[in-house]
C-alpha cells in the first residue's frame, strides 16, 4: 500500500490582507501593554478590582482612570474576537481549496492545541498572566462544540452567556447599592482580588520561585480567570464565528450599519459601565474602599461589549482604508507610515505579544531589574508605550525583510504540515 501527501493550504501571506484585523491587533497590543504592566507596581497597596495602586499623584489618577475605562478587560476580548474570526477564515480557506471538512477541523484543533502549548511555555518562562493558553483552550472547546452549529444555535448560546455575565454584574451592583443604602454598612467581598500567590510572580527575587508560581497559577488563569469559566472569551469567539460567516470584517462596506451599531453600543457600554469604578478608584466617589472588588464582575460584562465594539470600530477603519485604496487592500501607501507600522505589528501579533514579556518582565519584576517597585502609574504607562513602540519598530524591520516573525513561523511549521492518507 502506498501513501500520498495531501497538501495543506497555507495561511494568508503578508500581502493582500484585509487591513482591519491587522490594524486592530497591532494597536490593541498597546492596550495589552497598558493593561498588564501595572501588575508589576509592587510594594504598595493595590486595588482589589485590579492592579492599580490606590494612591498616586494627579497624573497617576488620570492614567489609572483612563486605563480602567478604556483598557482594562477590554483588549483581550477584542483579541478573542479576532482569534475566532481567524479560525473561521482558516477553516473556510481549507475547504474552498478542496480539503475535507474533517481535515480542516483537525487543522483548527491542532492550531488550538499548539496555542495552548505556547501559552504553557510562555507562563513557565515569563508571564503568569498569559492569555494564549486561554485562547487555545476556549478555541478547542468552541470549535468542537459550536463551529458546525447553525447561526440560530450560536445566537442562543451567545445570549445565554451574555445574560449570565449581565446577571453577575447586576448582582454585584445590587450588593453595592445595598451597601450604600445601609445605615451601618458591612464590607462586601466582591471577589475581585487575586490570591496572594499570584503576586509572587512580581515580588519574588528568585526566578525559579516565580517560574514555579507561574506554572502553578497558570491553570487557574486559563480555566477560571481568562478562560471558559468567566465566559468572556468563549462568547467573544462565538460572536466572531457569526461575524466571520457573514464576512463582516472581510467585507466591511456591506455591513457598515451593523459595524456602526456594534462600535457605538459596545464601546459606549464599556466606557459608561467602567466610569463608576474609575471614579471610585481615584477618590471622586468616596466611601467605597471596602467594596471596590464588586466592580470586577461589572468590568467583565462591560469588557465583553467593549471588545466587540473595538473590533467593529477597526472594521469601519478598515473600510475607509479599503475605499481609499481603490481595490488594493492594505497597501503601504494607503495606510500611511503610521498605519503601515501598526499593521506590520498586527501581522505578527503573537510575536509582538510574547516580545512584551521579554521586554517588560525582566525590567520590572523583582528577580530582574526590579523597576516596578519604584515606578508610578504614570511612568509605568510611559514604559508600556515605549515597549510597544520597540515591538512596532521590530515588526517594521521584519516587514521590510518579508519575515513573518519567529512565533508565527514556528506556529505555521507545527500546524500547516502535510498529512498522510
Amino acid at each position: 500500500m502506498t501513501t500520498t501527501d495531501t497538501p495543506t493550504v497555507r495561511p494568508t501571506g503578508l500581502t493582500g490582507r484585509a487591513p482591519a484585523p491587522d490594524l486592530a491587533r497591532g494597536f490593541m497590543l498597546l492596550f495589552i501593554a497598558l493593561a498588564n504592566t501595572p501588575f508589576y507596581l509592587y510594594g504598595r497597596e493595590q486595588s482589589e478590582a485590579g492592579f492599580h495602586p490606590v494612591d498616586g499623584s494627579v497624573s497617576d489618577k488620570v492614567v489609572q482612570a483612563f486605563t480602567i475605562i478604556v483598557v482594562d478587560l477590554r483588549a483581550y476580548p477584542m483579541f478573542a474576537v479576532l482569534f475566532g474570526y481567524g479560525l473561521v477564515m482558516i477553516y473556510r480557506r481549507q475547504q474552498e481549496a478542496g480539503r475535507s471538512e474533517r481535515d480542516a477541523f483537525r487543522l483548527l484543533q491542532r492550531r488550538n492545541l499548539w496555542l495552548l502549548v505556547f501559552g504553557a511555555v510562555h507562563a513557565l518562562l515569563l508571564s503568569g498572566g498569559d492569555v494564549l493558553g486561554a485562547y487555545g483552550l476556549c478555541g478547542l472547546l468552541m470549535v468542537w462544540l459550536f463551529l458546525r452549529r447553525s447561526d440560530r444555535a450560536l445566537k442562543i448560546v451567545i445570549w445565554i452567556g451574555t445574560g449570565l455575565l449581565v446577571a453577575l454584574a447586576a448582582l454585584t451592583a445590587f450588593s453595592l447599592l445595598s451597601y450604600l443604602a445601609a445605615d451601618d454598612p458591612v464590607s462586601t467581598d466582591g471577589g475581585g482580588a487575586l490570591p496572594e500567590i499570584f503576586f509572587e510572580d512580581a515580588t519574588s527575587e528568585s526566578y525559579l520561585t516565580t517560574a514555579l508560581v507561574r506554572i502553578m497559577t497558570w491553570p487557574m488563569m486559563v480555566l477560571l480567570i481568562q478562560g471558559p469559566v468567566t465566559l468572556v472569551v468563549p462568547v467573544s469567539i462565538l460572536v466572531s464565528v457569526l461575524l466571520a460567516r457573514h464576512r463582516v470584517l472581510k467585507e466591511p462596506g456591506r455591513h457598515r450599519r451593523l459595524l456602526r451599531t456594534l462600535a457605538v453600543t459596545g464601546i459606549g457600554i464599556a466606557w459608561v459601565g467602567a466610569l463608576p469604578h474609575a471614579l471610585a478608584h481615584i477618590g471622586v466617589i468616596e466611601g467605597l474602599d471596602d467594596v471596590i472588588g464588586v466592580f470586577a464582575a461589572i468590568q467583565l460584562a462591560t469588557g465583553l461589549a467593549g471588545g466587540v465594539g473595538y473590533a467593529a470600530l477597526f472594521g469601519l477603519i478598515g473600510h475607509r482604508v479599503s475605499a481609499r485604496s481603490q481595490g488594493t487592500l492594505g497597501s503601504v501607501g494607503t495606510l500611511g507610515p503610521v498605519g503601515s507600522a501598526i499593521s506590520a505589528l498586527g501581522k505578527r501579533s503573537m510575536t509582538g505579544y510574547l516580545a512584551q514579556s521579554v521586554i517588560f518582565t525582566p525590567l520590572l519584576a523583582a528577580w530582574g531589574f526590579g523597576l516596578g517597585a519604584s515606578l508610578t502609574s504614570t511612568t509605568m504607562a510611559l514604559i508600556a508605550v515605549g515597549g510597544w513602540l520597540v515591538t512596532v519598530a521590530l515588526a517594521v524591520a521584519m516587514e521590510r525583510r518579508n519575515y513573518r516573525g519567529p512565533a508565527e513561523t514556528l506556529m505555521r511549521r507545527l500546524v500547516y504540515r502535510p498529512t498522510k492518507q
